[in-house]
């Protein structure tokens, strides 16, 4: 009956205590984007945890390999020495490994502060004050010992399970019984009724969200967008985000007064999930809005994926119109209300089937057009967006065929022509800067400046723009245990040329460093504004666009994206 008991509370194992300090060091090397305190005390906590239970693990095998081995040794030679072991011994490594843990973590402490204050210059921030960083292990602490006490009350329960099955059962099958049967009941759990609840409750938070309107939003007066007079989709079924996305169009006086020249109205056709029951339906409506505003007869015509809540780069849409004038025409529609990562998890599906759908249509009626008579053909799509907009797409032949151009902005590594063109690059390029097919048709920029000018670059124009230090380009399921291409090469600009990759410790770095990937100034992280203007005038600048006018444009859509926030 001694060995059957158990406590929520008692010694840590000690095999446990030295994986954990390991992995606490660890945690506290450089990863993408700087962290505050905080956030690096709650990655250390993780960490730590998820070293406690490497090592709790490696020491039980170990024990139950080596056991019988030194049983038999112990009960020939000195059963005596056996018994003081038991007494100090363990005792006496148990401090031994807390105390060098506890050194090693004060001197990874230095190095990951110094670590961190040397990624903010990268970035063209201020370092944060040292003195901070002290609160780190306090946090991890406290994150490490929440995550005991909920492993221990599963395995009290395990445990406890195991007691009353083996009344049937020989103890080893009972034991191994409720180990597994309280693992799947945690994970059914967890993945089950708990995430189904979460999901429940998101769904009607975002819901309500997407019933609302911004301040300062309000119903367009020009027919040229939908939701505007005569439009076949009501503004008040184009959700938060489309109703900002149709009433943010630029004004003609705004267009001419760049251009300086006469200007049109620019045509924004937008479909929210109340518009239509369906993406097939919601596409076709997107199409008869465009047939309804003469948007074939414009200059461009672009086709975009949206985010998961509907949201439209208000920068990559407004570039267009001030180059081309207004002689424009771009269409969405919304398949969620969810947040980019929540529609990532839960609405993968619906994220490519908008993608194809809505691209499907306006190309099929589009093609059917006199090849003269046609707009220019281009497609976006940013983050999740460019996830779902290519999936329209073969290949790069297929994009080459089908469209004029494309901008993917920040795409996640799960998108499959991304990682197609990044696997297939050619020899010698880089994973964080690939080079494709020796560029024909598709091209990776860090920024801009690494686009050539459109004069070297014949036909349809494809563009990569990622950032190295983004995210959610590089994060993947397969960094718990593999190393990435990046992390072998030279690395990115504005990523520390000492970062290292370690298994799982990488991993959830990088997961932390999606969670503020919009907070990284533009130029860095998953911001970029600033950088969409001047790759749409590498891909389809208009007739006599040249570097000043990129200039021009990028300054005055960043002070216009300036006066909306202060707003």
């Amino acid at each position: 009956m001694r060995e059957g008991r158990v406590r929520l509370g008692g010694a840590l194992d000690t095999a446990g205590i030295l994986f954990a300090a390991i992995f606490f060091c660890l945690s506290l090397t450089p990863s993408l984007l700087p962290r505050s305190w905080p956030l690096q005390g709650i990655i250390a906590g993780v960490l730590t945890a998820t070293g406690y239970l490497a090592g709790v693990t490696a020491g039980a095998l170990a024990r139950r390999s080596a056991a019988p081995v030194v049983r038999r040794y112990a009960e020939a030679r000195c059963a005596g020495w056996r018994e003081g072991w038991r007494r100090t011994g363990r005792r006496r490594v148990r401090r031994l490994v807390a105390t060098f843990g506890c050194g090693l973590g004060a001197a990874s402490l230095v190095l990951g502060v110094r670590a961190q204050r040397a990624i903010y210059p990268l970035m063209g921030l201020r370092p944060p004050e040292r003195l901070g960083y002290l609160g780190v292990p306090f946090v991890a602490a406290a994150v490490f010992l929440l995550l005991l006490a909920a492993a221990r009350a599963l395995r009290v329960a395990a445990r406890a399970l195991g007691g009353v099955l083996g009344r049937w059962i020989p103890a080893t099958a009972a034991r191994l019984a409720a180990t597994l049967g309280v693992g799947v009941l945690a994970v059914l759990l967890t993945d089950g009724i708990l995430t189904e609840a979460l999901l429940r409750g998101a769904d009607n938070s975002f819901a309500a969200i997407n019933s609302e309107t911004a301040p300062g939003t309000s119903r367009p007066r020009s027919a040229a967008v939908s939701g505007g007079p005569s439009s076949l989709v009501s503004f008040a079924s184009l959700g938060l985000e489309g109703r900002a996305f149709v009433a943010g169009a630029p004004t003609v006086g705004e267009l001419s007064g760049f251009t300086g020249r006469p200007a049109l109205p620019p045509v924004r056709v937008y479909a929210g999930l109340d518009s239509a029951a369906t993406a097939r339906e919601r596409a076709a409506l997107a199409v008869r809005e465009l047939d309804r505003t003469g948007a074939f007869r414009r200059a461009v015509l672009c086709v975009i994926t949206t985010t998961g809540t509907g949201w439209v780069d208000p920068q990559a849409a407004a570039a267009l119109e001030f180059m081309y004038g207004g002689d424009t025409a771009l269409v969405s529609m919304q398949y969620s209300y969810l947040p980019s990562w929540l529609s990532f998890l839960v609405d993968r599906e619906r994220v490519t089937a908008a993608g194809r759908e809505l691209f499907g249509q306006v190309y099929a009626r589009w093609s059917r057009l006199p090849a003269g008579h046609r707009p220019r053909l281009l497609v976006f799509g940013e983050s999740l967006g460019a996830f779902g907009a290519e999936s329209a797409f073969r290949d790069d032949r297929d994009l080459r065929e089908r469209t004029d151009g494309a901008l993917f902005v920040g795409p996640p590594d799960s998108s499959p022509l991304w990682r197609r063109f990044v696997d297939g690059r050619d020899p010698g390029s880089r994973e964080v800067l690939p080079v494709y097919r020796d560029g024909e048709t598709v091209r990776f920029a860090n920024g801009p400046e690494d686009l050539p000018a459109p004069a070297s670059w014949d036909g349809s124009r494809v563009v990569y723009l990622q950032h190295p230090s983004d995210p959610i380009v590089w994060w993947t399921p397969r960094l718990v245990l593999g190393r990435p291409d990046w992390l072998e090469e030279r690395r990115g600009d504005d990523v520390l040329p000492w970062i290292r990759w370690y298994p799982f410790v990488t991993f959830w770095q990088v997961t932390a460093d999606l969670v503020f990937s919009l907070d990284a100034p533009p130029g860095h992280g998953h911001d970029y504004d600033g950088e969409v203007a001047a790759a749409w005038a590498r891909i389809a600048p208009p007739a006599g666009w040249d570097d000043a006018r990129t200039t021009a444009l990028t300054t005055l859509l960043s002070r216009s994206e300036a006066g909306s926030a202060g707003q």
